[in-house]
């Protein structure tokens, strides 16, 4: 029997007990139904985040904090020079980064007398109270402290110039309407008006120009300000008032762009040393990535206990074929069929039932994810264009379907091994 023969003669085998087949195959689909749509999950939001990632253009810099040695003796004895609550200028969190002291002018030179940090910029922690245009509404702002340094998610207009002398915003694309511009192009250029509160309590105003709209994005948040904007606020905040030494919440160090991964772990490393935290974008980005990760493996488990238990199934359904089938298959090898052919026949019948399986799950989870990608993007997710939750790729749904073609062979190879061995006599002679 040539090589044709034996898969046809398969796939008319597999439909001889349609519903014991039909219920291997459902088993199979369960599994392959789900592991396509974790997969897919996974994918999405990977490439989601890897897009915003490579739209911030930061691949040079490290976030740089100064971090509070643990002594492992109880709590640390209070220091005003050092203190972060002293100086007001406590830095944020970071993803992966835990709470720590003030930057000072010091610490600055230290880091730049570092090798390989060409230069070392204090990012400075405003307080907005509101933005208006006009004689509009007031509404609450946040300025983003890292967005001097970051390229935003442009809509309309362009980035900002940490080098011009006029304060320039760059303005989230939700707050277009409320402003009163007809459209994202229309506020490009034009003045709004900062509400700051100094540090003896009055309320003054900052002027700023527009000079793009950002799109909403999933690693950043706030609007953007440049070196002259954030240096204009600080200034009426402090409204004149010496607070003593300068004091920086972070810090950002610029690297050469050309160095290695290795390089720039080394330098990340000198930059620990030193007693200070450093991390790079993609560094925060890990933490997102292994949150993710989890979830996804979690989610691929149950896919692999179905798939499992419907590899029982298989092994069920092709010894019960087996037994059946006793006498057909010492008439096969009666008449000249060999112990390989007979067992690749039910090897056969095995992966065309992983087949079926898998390309059903597989095909039912596109059509339902392509939809639940159209719902979800103009519902829940809507503030975050540019995310397809389920991103289905060609490499990965054949791949799931050759996995579990493979799950399906293997599990069929005790029963198409046991009828191999099967004496033609013996069968022949079965009732």
């Amino acid at each position: 029997m040539r090589t044709g023969d034996l898969v046809r003669t398969a796939v008319r085998n597999t439909f001889r007990s349609k519903l014991r087949t039909t219920l291997t195959v459902m088993a199979l689909f369960v599994g392959s139904f789900t592991l396509t749509l974790t997969t897919a999950v996974g994918a999405g939001v990977t490439d989601y985040v890897e897009k915003q990632v490579a739209s911030l253009g930061a691949d040079n810099v490290l976030i740089v904090t100064r971090t509070e040695a643990a002594t492992g003796n109880g709590p640390t004895v209070y220091d005003p020079e050092t203190s972060s609550a002293s100086s007001g200028a406590a830095a944020p969190a970071l993803p992966g980064m835990g709470g720590s002291d003030p930057i000072t002018e010091a610490d600055l030179d230290t880091l730049a007398g570092l090798d390989g940090i060409e230069n070392v910029d204090p990012i400075q922690a405003v307080a907005i109270d509101y933005v208006q245009s006009g004689d509009g509404t007031q509404f609450e702002l946040a300025i983003n402290p890292t967005s001097s340094i970051t390229q935003s998610d442009l809509v309309a207009g362009e980035q900002l110039d940490g080098s011009s002398s006029t304060p320039q915003l760059m303005l989230p694309s939700d707050y277009v309407e409320g402003l009163g511009f007809a459209s994202a192009d229309e506020a490009v250029g034009a003045t709004v008006q900062l509400g700051v509160t100094d540090v003896l309590g009055e309320q003054q105003e900052v002027d700023a120009t527009v000079v793009g709209v950002s799109e909403t994005s999933l690693l950043t948040s706030g609007a953007g300000g440049n070196t002259a904007l954030i240096g204009d606020v600080a200034e009426v905040q402090a409204a004149g008032v010496d607070t003593g030494p300068a004091r920086y919440a972070i810090a950002v160090a610029f690297m050469d762009t050309s160095l290695t991964d290795t390089e720039i772990a080394a330098i990340k490393q000198d930059v620990t040393d030193a007693g200070f935290g450093a991390q790079t974008i993609q560094d925060q980005l890990g933490v997102i990535k292994t949150v993710i990760d989890g979830i996804i493996g979690v989610l691929n488990a149950f896919a692999i206990v179905a798939l499992l238990a419907a590899a029982f199934g298989i092994v069920n359904t092709l010894l019960m074929s087996v037994q059946e089938r006793t006498r057909e298959i010492g008439l096969m090898k009666a008449m000249g069929m060999r112990s390989g052919k007979v067992f690749a026949l039910f090897s056969l019948e095995a992966a065309f039932i992983g087949f079926l399986g898998s390309a059903i799950g597989v095909l039912a989870a596109v059509i339902i994810g392509t939809g639940l990608n159209g719902a979800l993007a103009a519902g829940p997710l809507s503030a975050l264009p540019g995310l397809s939750i389920l991103l289905f790729d060609p490499v990965s749904i054949a791949g799931i379907i050759l996995l579990i073609m493979m799950i399906a062979f293997l599990s069929g190879t005790l029963p198409a091994r046991r009828a191999a061995r099967k004496n033609p006599i013996e069968s022949l002679r079965y009732e």
